[in-house]
Formats: C-alpha cells, structure tokens, sequence
C-alpha cells in the first residue's frame, strides 16, 4: 500500500488549494476549492482574497450577481457554499435534494401543531404558489417584500418548545428555506454591503436556470472525485462529514470512482485518493495564508490532527466552527483578527522560523490595507479571536 506522509498531505494541500500559488480568477479559486463556504457572508470573500490574484470585493460581486457564474446555495451538511454552475447542479442533486422531504414534513408539522391550520399540507401547497408567483412579479425580493405580498409568510411558529432556548420565528424563514432546499429559489444580492448576511431571492430558473436532472448516485460519485482531486488524500470518515453523508453512500461513491487506499502517516484508518492522482505532489516554495472563519480548507476534513494539531480549543467553537486562522506551509500556526481600529493582529501558538514570521507578519499588513477599515466580526466567535479583536 502507498504511504502518504504529513508533509506529502501539505504540499498537495499548499498547491491544490491555490495557497502556494494564486488562482488567476475567483472563479478558478471557487471551482478548485469545490466552494467556498458561506454561512458568514464575509467569509466567501476573504477565501477568495487569499487565493485569487488582485482580488477585489467587486470580482465576486460580479461574479455572483452580474454575470452569474458562480451561485449561493445550500449544500453538504445544511451548510451554505458559494459554487459554480456545474457544482451547484452536482451539489443540489447529491446533497440538498435529499433534505427536502423532512424539511416539508417538519413544516407541515408546525403549521398544524401552532394551530394554523388543520392541513398543513394544502396550506403550505397554496403559499409556495403565492409566494413563487410573487418572486415572479418582483422578480428579486426580501423576506420582508414577499411577507408583504403573502401576508401568510408573516404569521410566527415557537422553535425550541421545551428546550433551554425558544424563539419566535417567521414563517417566511421556514418556506424559503424549503423552497431553497428543493432548488426552485436561490439567494440573489445582498441587502447591504458584502459583510451583510440579508438577501433578496430569486426563482432559480429566472437567477440561472433550471438545474439538469442528474441521477443522485452518479451526482454523489462526481462530488467525491471533485473531492479526492482537491482534498485527498482523506478517509471515509472525512468524505462522510464533509458531504453529510451515511457510510452506505459514502462507501459506495468512494467504490464508483476507484479510489484507491493508501497509508497514512497520521491516523490508524486508511486514506484515499483518485487512482491517477497518488503520485507525490513537488513541496511548492514557502507560504503562508490568513484564512477566514470557515474557510473550506480549515474545514475540509473532519479528522485534522495532520494539519491543526493540538490547536482546536483556540481555533474553533463549542460546535466545531472554525475561526481565522494563520497557516504556514500547510499548517496552521496561529489565528488572527482584526481589531477596531481596523489593524490586523496575529497570535502565533506554534514556533515558527523568524523568515517565515516576517511573511505572517507581511500577510497581516497586506489583509489591514485590503480591508481599508472594513470591520469583519465573525458569526461564530472562538476564543483566539474574541481575545485579538479587543487587544
């Protein structure tokens, strides 16, 4: 069996992440990355600065909203990506899909338990039909817009009943969610700036077209491929957590593309990697990244001692959402922040060769000039961070 050692991992990591080397556009940094995570709306834009050559806020902008070559849409693990067309077809059928039914079941269920209505089901039916008619006529709306044109979507239903936490939520949240689960609407401009997490909607046929109908097992089996190419060599545990997948699927896409075992360095279970792809990548030359919260090479693999060692307590949240971190050489050696008056700081909690800090330190002056004052606060705060932004 093929040994696969930890520098080995890195330096395919440092080239195929496009951190070694800049990407030439945000597209190409996008489709090689598979996307790039967006539950925090700032997040997809610093992943693509510390990727793309000369990269500008507006590159992504017109991207996503001009030209439409790339789309915001939910994906693996109910998390939100920013991705390709191609992708977004691939993702929708091997992942989203799947999570549409229980997502009608539950709300169904809502509605009827708050006492909306004795059929759910019909009076869920009648405000999709509203409320796509709506989008339809307006073209690209808020939640608040198109509550205002179904006053249905405005009525509230308890969450949390029972639970240490509880909250009223509109149920505008729950039908766009659904709509955009079962891929008939996708996320369109921000509200605000580009650090806003507020979003207008549009049908996804009128924003990009219908998505093709592909066949789940074969969609499920190119994402793995797409994954093997850029995050292998990883094990089934890793592809099962980034996808949201059961081992059944897991397994048997793994098996529809050949992937082939390998030893790794790290880790009692085996790794796994494309069969034309096990030769050992060239170390690139020494590099270093300042990675948002959620970036998806942080958070390419669940099992992450290779490249994170003993850093998680630091660097990530009570529920496993990673902050910003500072990498060197395919590790991560550190995390950063930015401070009110808008200065980038880093922490280093690993040593690191004086040549390489001067490069950290470079980066951080670099990303303080990039964002011009931008204050970027994280969703999900770690404890790293918190301490950095209020230095």
């Amino acid at each position: 069996m093929i040994r696969v050692t930890d520098a080995q991992r890195r330096a395919r990591l440092g080239r195929c992440h496009h951190l070694a080397s800049a990407a030439a556009t945000v597209e190409d940094a996008t489709t090689a990355l598979i996307g790039l995570h967006s539950s925090d709306p700032a997040s997809v834009f610093l992943s693509a600065q510390a990727r793309a050559q000369r990269f500008q806020v507006a590159d992504l902008e017109r991207a996503l909203y001009e030209e439409r070559t790339l789309v915001r849409m939910l994906g693996m693990r109910r998390t939100m990506f920013v991705v390709d067309r191609d992708v977004a077809a691939v993702m929708d059928a091997a992942c989203t899909q799947a999570l549409a039914p229980a997502e009608r079941r539950r709300l169904i269920r809502l509605v009827e338990q708050q006492g909306h209505a004795s059929d759910g089901a019909k009076w869920l039916r009648r405000v999709e039909k509203l409320t796509m008619g709506a989008l339809d006529e307006l073209r690209e709306a808020t939640a608040t817009e198109l509550s205002n044109a179904v006053p249905d979507l405005k009525l509230k239903v308890a969450m949390g009943v029972g639970k240490t936490w509880g909250a009223d939520v509109g149920l505008s949240t729950r039908v766009l969610f659904l709509l955009a689960t079962e891929g008939r609407i996708v996320r369109a401009r921000p509200k605000g700036s580009w650090i806003s997490s507020q979003y207008r909607w549009a049908t996804t046929e009128r924003w990009i077209g219908p998505f093709p109908d592909l066949d789940r097992a074969a969609a499920r089996a190119e994402l793995v491929r797409r994954w093997l190419h850029t995050f292998g060599p990883g094990t089934a545990v890793d592809v099962s957590w980034w996808t949201g997948w059961g081992q059944r699927n897991t397994r048997a896409a793994l098996d529809a593309v050949g992937a082939v075992e390998v030893e790794l360095e790290t880790g009692a279970e085996p790794g796994y990697l494309l069969a034309d792809d096990v030769a050992p990548h060239r170390a690139p030359k020494a590099w270093v990244a300042l990675l948002p919260a959620l970036d998806p090479t942080v958070m390419g693999w669940k099992q992450r001692d290779w490249y994170l060692g003993r850093h998680t307590p630091q660097l990530f949240d009570r529920n496993g959402n990673a902050g910003p971190s500072v990498w060197a050489n395919g590790e991560i050696v550190g995390g950063w922040a930015p401070r009110a008056d808008g200065e980038v700081v880093v922490q280093l909690l690993a040593d690191v060769a004086r040549p390489v800090v001067a490069m950290i330190d470079r980066e951080a002056t670099s990303l303080t000039e990039w964002l011009s004052g931008t204050r970027v606060t994280p969703r999900f705060r770690t404890p790293i961070e918190k301490a950095l932004s209020t230095a």
